[in-house]
């Protein structure tokens, strides 16, 4: 049973982070994301309450003359608290910050891949999460979560930070009590090796984002994105893949969003 003192923090702690924001605007902002249709009223109230907690816990920072208003910290909040909708906020612990840029951004900075060899990433980047550190995204690319087109920048970080939670980027985080750590392996690396083999031969016919097949990270951050955004299109591609992922997430979103037509 919880401590009652524990109790009464978090409820106090809600009603100060309902405070802050005008409940007014909540209804136009989830609007705003359509991956959030058929949300019910329980789950939209939980959901804003943790999306309210988020905007509170964390800093939302600006660079490079990126403009930033509550609507859209209020619509990035949702997208980041859709994933632990029923897992929680502490799944978001270690981290403090989320930086904004305008658009895409060049880290350029110095990387030491496997192999040890040391080099300056100076690619342009939609979004970046670093471990123990800040998730990093472009503005422009985080407002495309409006379109359920498969591709968000926001869960996909967010995923990454749900992957780092044990220490390792190696799409495998923590996993319940309850799952069976070999049936994620298998149903994982099987298709992981597909989505290579087919982003080599023919990457515009990939289902999802061919990007996935750059690590077994990246792969579980993408089918993130289609797991919340196009539900329909990856139970059909990867059976297992999206039956751990509705295990993972303790969420089913193909049940509560319509197909997308041609996706």
């Amino acid at each position: 049973m919880a401590n009652p003192i524990n109790r009464w923090w978090q409820r106090r702690r809600l009603e100060q982070a309902r405070a802050d924001i005008d409940p007014a605007l909540w209804p136009t902002v989830q609007a705003r994301l359509p991956l959030l249709d058929g949300l019910d009223a329980a789950q939209s109230e939980r959901l804003r309450d943790l999306a309210a907690l988020f905007l509170r816990r964390k800093a939302f920072e600006t660079a490079r003359g990126a403009v930033l208003d509550e609507p859209t910290r209020m619509e990035l909040a949702l997208q980041a608290c859709l994933p632990v909708l029923e897992l929680g906020l502490d799944w978001y612990r270690g981290w403090h910050a989320l930086i904004l840029y305008p658009d895409e951004f060049v880290p350029a900075r110095e990387v030491m891949d496997e192999a040890g060899l040391v080099w300056i990433d100076d690619e342009p980047k939609s979004g970046e999460a670093w471990e123990q550190g800040p998730v990093i995204l472009s503005l422009t690319d985080a407002l495309a979560g409006r379109r359920r087109d498969g591709y968000n920048v926001v869960i996909h970080e967010l995923a990454h930070k749900l992957d780092l939670l044990d220490g390792a980027a190696n799409g495998r985080p923590p996993l319940h009590a309850d799952m069976d750590g070999s049936a994620w392996a298998a149903a994982f690396a099987r298709a992981y090796a597909g989505l290579c083999r087919q982003a080599d031969a023919t990457a515009d016919l990939c289902v999802i984002d061919p990007y996935g097949a750059t690590s077994p990270a990246e792969f579980f951050a993408v089918v993130s994105e289609s797991f919340f955004e196009l539900p329909h299109r990856l139970r059909g591609a990867y059976p297992p893949v999206y039956a751990q992922l509705a295990a993972f997430y303790r969420q089913d979103p193909a049940l509560r969003l319509r197909p997308v037509s041609g996706r």
